[in-house]
């Protein structure tokens, strides 16, 4: 696919980017969308009412970049609502996430979109590293070929920042209007309609682990879990319990892995 010809709406991806206080990070993480190989796509950040210097940034390498857009909301709402936001305004048949602490590798798009063309896969995903907050190794992390819905309620192994599905097959599907983990309630959601997403395991991106992220914080990421059981998939008491003692178990073996990996890493 040629670099300098006209996208179609079947070639373009969408790129949905939330951003909050993201300023130590985010030109590096907008600048690896601009070198992806991949030409077709619109970066679409949504500032999240940053109190640091984000969104001018932002507003800088979109003045240089015609393809990303910025949009600022005049109050905070969260990333539910920073994420829907672009969705909403997205022109793309495919929907791709990426945080604005995270990167992708040069090929991420490229290599994704064309093994969800082949397949025919409606839901992807992919491996990826972990890196500290300066950049640095700790550990890859290698997904499964595909996963199912009741497999994934188990253990979310679907890192947003690989996430990607297609509208032309599923619709624009937009995250659950919670607070916190509102992009695995949106893998749970898709995975109702489409049966299973498909993994590629390839290192497309780096997920940076931050000291005070919400997903370092396990107390609390587990009563979101179960918010997301209870109040977005609606399920039973009984069913709850079963998939969340899942959850707990895996996300013990996961912590253990992930200590491994720093060791040896």
């Amino acid at each position: 696919m040629a670099a300098n010809s006209a996208p179609s709406s079947h070639d373009l991806v969408s790129v949905i980017m939330p951003s909050h206080n993201s300023a130590s990070f985010i030109d590096d993480t907008i600048r690896s969308v601009i070198a992806q190989t991949y030409p077709h796509w619109e970066l679409i950040v949504v500032d999240d009412c940053s109190r640091d210097d984000t969104l001018s940034i932002t507003r800088a390498l979109a003045a240089q970049e015609p393809r990303i857009r910025s949009i600022a909301l005049q109050e905070n709402g969260g990333a539910a609502v920073a994420r829907n936001t672009a969705i909403e305004a997205a022109q793309g048949r495919w929907i791709a996430f990426l945080d604005s602490d995270d990167l992708w590798t040069p090929d991420k798009l490229e290599k994704q979109i064309a093994f969800m063309e082949a397949t025919g896969s409606a839901f992807s995903y992919a491996s990826y590293e972990r890196i500290t907050e300066a950049g640095t190794f700790i550990s890859t992390v290698h997904v499964s070929s595909k996963v199912s819905y009741h497999q994934l309620l188990k253990n979310n192994i679907i890192a947003c920042l690989t996430a990607v599905y297609d509208t032309k097959q599923l619709g624009k599907v937009f995250m659950p209007m919670i607070r916190k983990g509102q992009d695995y309630g949106l893998w749970l959601i898709l995975l109702k309609r489409t049966g299973q997403a498909h993994g590629i395991d390839k290192v497309l991106g780096r997920y940076r682990v931050r000291e005070f992220s919400i997903s370092s914080n396990k107390l609390e990421s587990s009563t979101w879990v179960w918010k997301i059981y209870r109040e977005v998939m609606h399920l039973n008491l009984p069913t709850t319990l079963y998939y969340f003692s899942w959850y707990a178990a895996t996300g013990v073996l996961r912590r253990i892995g992930e200590k491994l990996g720093r060791k040896t890493g």
